[in-house]
């Protein structure tokens, strides 16, 4: 596989294509289905207990189980599939998602769903990885960060769309039926990458150890701790949002999918909106998310009081997740000759936030701060990724000035 962006890297005009505004609908397809399933999962999470006769806790591990799929299937199958063209590989990673959220539809006991719902999120990572590789390589370098954000909508529009759907699906006619329309969404992915994504022959100097290089790269590491540290405060309120709903605002239960839809909003605003900007400067912008996050989680437990106050900072902290869009273009940029694990890296990082936020707002919950805690441990975690910002940035200085001096 081709993992470099011509694009960006060389100053090579963009991957000759006639459709490419159909190539990144495709692709954003393909994560409308993965958000779908991601997300719609966790609200769920009764049914499926319900239907297989467990309780929620053990249900949960299912969710954990996608999870851990995420964090161990981006680099490895990244890695595996460095020498693959990437249409093709976008093919085979579309395709097992399709088969194993087919077969969790089908799982006969929770055993059987724990290890379908493990092997679906082995290509998930993988394939925004590689998907952001190809929506970049389409257009010119001043254009990237859109065009991945672009690609994104996929997964942000699912929070408003998606989710909602496959709940009601669930719930009107069983929690097998939702992994079904995941399934169904799956194949038209793959009939559209395979009309529409262009051939990229495969770099004759493509490997599994250049790829593992991304590695000694002490920025793409920094990169990957902004995420994984500096995202956390965005799950560490939106895990807890229906409680804080119903405990603090004292709405109604009904009332949740609309806040989420609003936070889902929130989220596709951002990656139609903030891309621009950091196209333009990309560092710039990454810190300036990481203090608007800082402020709108800080702002939470002072809005939670009230439903329209709570509605405003929710949209705003969605806001906040574009942050995952600038980082997937910053790793493209540090990674040299090793982008595709760097890029399937990032989803890594991504649900490595998703672990943590929501585990360090409970624990405040738990030792009796309240419902609103997570605010504050999510602007605690905004900052600490603000600091990790600080590092890499000072870091990078310092090399260019070593490297002017050498000149």
């Amino acid at each position: 596989m081709n993992v470099s962006s011509p694009a960006a890297t060389t100053g090579a005009p963009p991957t000759r294509s006639r459709h490419v505004g159909l190539v990144i609908l495709a692709l954003a397809v393909g994560g409308f289905a993965i958000g779908t399933t991601e997300f719609a999962s966790m609200s769920m999470l009764p049914l499926f207990a319900q239907g297989l006769g467990i309780d929620a806790p053990t249900a949960g591990h299912v969710i954990s189980a996608y999870a851990l799929g995420v964090v161990v299937g981006a680099p490895i199958m990244t890695v595996l599939g460095a020498r693959v063209p990437r249409r093709r590989l976008l093919l085979i990673l579309m395709a097992m998602f399709t088969l194993f959220n087919g077969l969790t539809g089908l799982s006969p006991n929770y055993h059987w769903m724990l290890v379908f719902r493990f092997l679906a999120g082995l290509p998930h990572g993988a394939y925004f990885g590689v998907a952001a590789l190809v929506a970049s390589s389409l257009v010119p370098a001043d254009r990237r960060t859109r065009a991945v954000g672009q690609m994104f909508l996929g997964l942000t529009v699912a929070t408003v769309v998606g989710v909602p759907l496959a709940s009601w699906l669930g719930q009107a006619v069983g929690w097998r039926w939702a992994f079904a329309l995941v399934a169904m969404l799956g194949i038209a992915t793959i009939s559209a990458i395979a009309v529409f994504a262009p051939e990229v022959p495969p770099d004759r100097d493509a490997s599994p150890l250049r790829e593992l290089g991304a590695l000694k790269r002490p920025q793409v590491w920094l990169t990957l701790a902004i995420g994984a540290i500096g995202f956390g405060g965005l799950f560490a309120v939106y895990t807890y949002l229906a409680h804080i709903l119903v405990q603090v605002t004292q709405m109604p239960l009904h009332t949740v999918p609309w806040i989420i839809g609003v936070f889902g909003i929130g989220l596709t605003a951002g990656n139609m909106i903030v891309p621009a900007f950091a196209d333009r400067a990309l560092m710039r912008t990454a810190g300036g998310l990481l203090v608007w996050s800082i402020v709108m989680l800080a702002l939470f437990p002072f809005a939670a009081g009230n439903v329209w106050t709570l509605s405003i900072d929710v949209f705003f902290i969605g806001i906040g997740g574009a942050l995952g869009t600038i980082l997937q273009t910053r790793l493209m940029d540090v990674a040299g000759d090793a982008q595709g694990l760097a890029a399937a890296l990032n989803h890594s990082a991504f649900n490595t936030a998703n672990a943590l936020g929501p585990f360090l707002g409970g624990l405040a919950i738990a030792h009796g701060y309240g419902w609103t805690s997570p605010g504050w441990v999510g602007s605690a975690l905004a900052v600490m990724g603000l600091a990790i910002w600080t590092v890499s940035v000072a870091a990078e200085r310092r090399s260019e000035g070593a490297l002017a001096e050498a000149c």
